[in-house]
């Protein structure tokens, strides 16, 4: 039995010096302070050597410092005299426990002594095996240290063991000293792993001492070999991704070079065909082209030998003897021929028609020629042939004159080009400005055609200022000549010569000039090499958008987003992006719109980072109010939460929300495509595509939907902080804010706003009971319940600034009046006072349900709601109506208060309840200062007099403070009538 209890108390003492040693080593110093104290307290000296020697290190604590912190301690009498008895109640247990203790001692000794006599061959052995184990261990302790620094894994699970080992062991302050020292795990939660069994350390302890050194070094061996093949492993998985990529990609050139080579070897063969043709139209046209000629010489002979034909016969008439005298007779013998003439006319033109049977019958039927037959062809064959020879020599002389006459037509172009180069810059001071626009055509052809860069040069300048202050038609025309100009000279000179010309004009003086450039730039990109747009002209669009002129900066906007699809990378996404939240906070409201409409929807399709866009968008809105000061400076006030907005501030979180509406529709898009659920409905662009069913499968948990989550986590997180930040008097920037709620609940669907959007509102203002997550994962749901409200200040600030986004924003939807006519009962409507879950009426919950107010098409929900107040039996619940009818009379109009607002208050004013009647007085005084309608007045007059009419000082003095207010406003009959009541007071 002793022999037992000495090996326990040894393994116990190993397992405490493997505690020690963890604590040391991970410096767990307040844990290991503590368990000094407890093994002290346990008389376990020899266990604590250790750590007293740690402890008492000079080097560690010093002295100095010790002494310094014990002297700053003050003790009472009343605590010295404390200590004193629990001392010496110490003393009194700690003497009997030695006492004990003793006795155990002898008795043990006295055992030990009998087991020695009776044993010593035994001893002998164990002396042995103990010497060997020694070594063993020894050993164990140099393979061990090849083991390497603790890892996070091996370092949670020794905690959790040394934590389970000292409430085993009855250290309870150690263990809670060692649980607030390990800040980064929670040690009441054991991670599920191999490690995790119970008694662990004890455990771990048996399996090393039943472990062999050489089983350990393998055991150790093969998991750095396991190691080392998984990090091998993870390399070659690297190498092998980057070398399927390589081959895709080189895959994808080879692909790319067939086609080009096909289309190439398509194009050979075409022209190859086409030069085919070409020869064989050649070869036929050179045929026809012979023929021609044949038939023309053949036509030619035919016509001079029907003319020789022709002619010999009358030859032969006038040689004939006895021969007329010329007289006066022979003028009427002349128009005597012109009938034969006509006839031998005919008769050739037979000639032609008929061929050579005709030639020969005309031949054969004139008179006997003779030798002039002979005379008539060889005449015929000498006229051909000269014909001939004259055709011949003007086909040469045209080819040898075309070449001089082409040089002469260049070089008086030419010449023509320089006239007017020299002559236009002198031209255009003497022409009228309105007029100056029509040279541009004669401008444009000298710049294109002129040889020398320097004269272009003075040309363009002179183009882009013809006019001083063009207007918009006069740059409208200067453009597309530029345009067109750009397009005829290409790429190289385009921008040598006309974007020089655009960046001389950046700095102009006059605006118009620089409004020439920024219009312009835009549609000079597509005539310049891709890597002249991101770089110049980028550089030139960012210079005018820090321009002072308004027009200037809204239509550097415009063309921004022009030129973002000729960009040929995303290399300058970031400076875009800048370039457009720096527009998109422009103080002018035209440059708002201008991005809003243009470049940012041309931002977000060419770069195709909505996320990254969204994340700056919301660090935006939230440091623009963030860096406003406080209301006020009292701690623990509502006030010290909210921030005074300045203009510029104001102006900025405006645009951001207006920015983050119009991104909705990108938003849901982007959500669909990214939905990993199967759904039946997305196909159908005209239904809802969040339905009940996949917001089921998505409240699992099983699959990421990054862009789905943001809106409910991130979005709604981002603006319920800034709605928090936001005063009372701020309507405009939470009227942004419902609209933003409204345009997601109409793009989203009913399922989305009841299921998702309404549980994390109901959170966020303290209504958790009403809120169902059953929708939300796990992990979602945990992060929503943070916004509930912790304390009553935080109810009181999620009253004045969530509820009014709950009431507007969400139940507010046009598919949510019933469940917004019932939220508003609940709110207002106390009609059983032990209901708990009924909130207390306050002036917080009527500033909400006055901005519930401010849009007209709840006013008959709210009307409704109060006329049940009124009619109320409850005067608390009266007065409340009253106070709620103040608040919103500024938002109705005639209509309303001559049929809801005034009745009401008359049926109030009427109550025999003192403090309802009298709360309606400033109710009146309301609707005396907003309206002057004749018939809401006297009604006012007549309640008026009935307070007056009960001579009382509380009643007279608020009519005065009402009536007061309203004086500045209201009308002449009113003033007389406050006037005769101050003469009468």
């Amino acid at each position: 039995m002793a022999k037992r209890s000495a090996e326990e108390e040894g393994k116990w003492a190993s397992m405490c010096n493997c505690v020690v040693n963890f604590l040391l080593e991970e410096g767990y110093q307040l844990t290991a302070f503590e368990l000094l104290h407890e093994l002290l307290e346990d008389r376990r000296d020899d266990h604590a050597i250790r750590l007293k020697n740690f402890f008492a290190d000079p080097e560690s604590f010093p002295p100095d410092q010790i002494s310094r912190l014990n002297s700053s301690k003050v003790s009472d009498p009343q605590t010295l005299l404390e200590e004193k008895i629990s001392t010496e109640e110490k003393l009194s247990l700690t003497e009997y426990d030695l006492r004990l203790a003793q006795e155990d001692v002898s008795r043990l000794k006295s055992e030990l002594q009998k087991q020695k006599e009776s044993n010593p061959q035994e001893n002998n052995d164990v002396t042995v095996s103990n010497n060997g184990s020694n070594s063993e261990m020894d050993k164990r302790e140099i393979t061990l240290l090849s083991l390497g620094p603790l890892k996070e894994t091996e370092r949670r699970d020794l905690n959790c063991a040394v934590k389970e080992y000292l409430l085993f062991a009855g250290y309870r302050l150690t263990a809670m000293t060692f649980i607030e020292e390990v800040t980064d795990q929670n040690l009441d939660v054991w991670p599920n792993s191999s490690a995790r069994v119970s008694d662990a350390l004890r455990r771990f302890y048996y399996q090393y001492l039943s472990s062999s050194s050489e089983a350990a070094e393998e055991k150790i061996t093969l998991i750095q070999e396991n190691e080392t093949l998984n990090k091998e492993n993870e390399r070659l998985k690297t190498e092998r991704e980057s070398l399927l990529k390589s081959k895709e990609s080189l895959e994808g050139q080879v692909s790319v070079l067939k086609k080009s080579l096909e289309a190439t070897q398509k194009d050979l063969k075409e022209r190859d065909k086409m030069v085919q043709d070409i020869k064989q139209t050649m070869e036929m046209q050179r045929n026809q082209l012979n023929e021609s000629r044949a038939e023309i010489t053949s036509l030619k002979m035919h016509i001079e030998g029907s003319r020789s034909g022709q002619t010999w016969p009358n030859s032969t008439e006038t040689e004939t003897p006895n021969p007329k005298p010329l007289d006066s007779n022979s003028n009427s013998n002349s128009f005597e021929e012109k009938p034969d003439s006509q006839n031998n006319k005919n008769e050739t033109e037979d000639f032609l028609k008929d061929g050579n049977s005709n030639s020969v019958e005309m031949a054969c039927n004139g008179v006997n020629l003779g030798e002039n037959q002979d005379l008539d062809n060889n005449l015929s064959v000498s006229l051909v042939s000269e014909e001939r020879e004259t055709s011949e020599e003007r086909e040469t002389f045209e080819k040898v004159q075309s070449p001089s006459k082409e040089k002469d037509s260049h070089n008086m172009a030419m010449e023509t080009i320089q006239i007017l180069s020299d002559a236009l810059p002198k031209i255009v001071p003497y022409v009228l400005i309105n007029h100056r626009e029509e040279l541009l055509p004669l401008m444009m052809c000298a710049i294109e055609r002129h040889p020398e860069s320097s004269v272009r040069d003075s040309l363009t300048h002179t183009l882009f200022n013809l006019i001083k202050r063009p207007d918009e038609q006069q740059r409208r025309v200067i453009m597309d000549a530029c345009v067109n100009l750009a397009k005829n000279i290409g790429e190289m000179r385009t921008e040598s010569e006309l974007l020089p010309q655009c960046w001389e004009q950046i700095n102009h003086k006059n605006e118009e000039r620089r409004l020439l450039v920024a219009q312009s730039c835009g549609q000079l990109a597509a005539f310049v090499r891709p890597e002249i747009r991101d770089s110049l002209i980028l550089s030139i669009v960012h210079q005018l958008v820090e321009d002072s002129a308004t027009v200037v900066r809204e239509a550097a906007a415009k063309n921004l987003a022009l030129l973002l699809p000729l960009f040929p990378n995303l290399d300058k996404y970031f400076k875009v992006e800048e370039l457009m939240f720096q527009l998109i906070s422009d103080p002018s409201g035209s440059v708002v719109d201008t991005t809003l409409k243009q470049l940012v929807p041309a931002v977000i399709n060419w770069g195709d980072k909505l996320d990254h866009v969204l994340r700056v968008l919301m660090s935006h809105i939230l440091g623009s109010a963030q860096r406003c000061p406080s209301l006020s400076g009292v701690e623990g006030s509502i006030d010290s939460y909210l921030r005074v907005l300045g203009e510029r501030e104001r102006w900025n979180i405006d645009v951001f929300l207006r920015m983050l509406t119009d991104l909705v529709p990108f938003i849901h898009q982007k959500s669909v495509e990214t939905c990993p659920f199967t759904n039946p409905k997305k196909e159908d662009s005209h239904s809802c595509f969040f339905t009940a069913d996949l917001l089921k499968q998505y409240a699992t948990g099983h699959m990421e939907w990054t862009f789905f989550e943001w809106m409910h986590t991130d979005c709604f997180h981002d603006l319920i902080k800034l709605a928090c930040l936001l005063p009372p008097k701020e309507d405009n920037l939470r009227t942004r804010i419902v609209k933003y709620l409204l345009s997601v609940s109409e793009r989203y669907g009913t399922e989305y706003l009841e299921h998702i959007m309404l549980p994390v509102f109901l959170v966020a203002v303290g209504d958790s009971d009403n809120a169902d997550l059953m929708f939300l994962p796990l992990e979602i749901q945990s992060r929503v319940k943070g916004l509930r409200p912790k304390n009553s200040l935080s109810e009181r600030l999620s009253v004045t600034c969530i509820l009014p986004l709950l009431l507007a924003g969400v139940l507010g939807f046009r598919s949510s009046r019933d469940e917004l006519t019932s939220y508003l009962r609940k709110l207002l409507v106390r009609t059983n006072s032990s209901d708990s879950s009924a909130m207390y009426f306050t002036n917080e919950l009527i500033d909400s349900v006055r901005f519930l107010c401010t849009f007209e098409e709840h006013h008959g929900i709210i009307f409704n709601i109060l006329w049940e107040m009124v009619v109320s039996s409850d005067p608390d619940l009266k007065a409340n109506a009253a106070s709620l009818l103040k608040a919103l009379v500024p938002y109705t109009d005639v209509k309303e208060a001559s049929t809801h607002v005034v009745p009401a208050l008359v049926t109030l004013g009427s109550d025999q309840n003192l403090n309802v009647k009298y709360a309606t007085i400033d109710a009146f005084g309301a609707v005396a200062q907003h309206f002057k309608n004749e018939t809401i007045l006297d009604k006012l007059k007549i309640q008026m007099d009935v307070f007056l009419e009960d001579r009382s000082h509380e009643a007279t003095v608020s009519v005065i403070r009402a009536l007061i207010i309203a004086v500045p406003h209201t009308t002449d009959k009113l003033r007389e009538y406050i006037l005769l009541f101050y003469l009468f007071i």
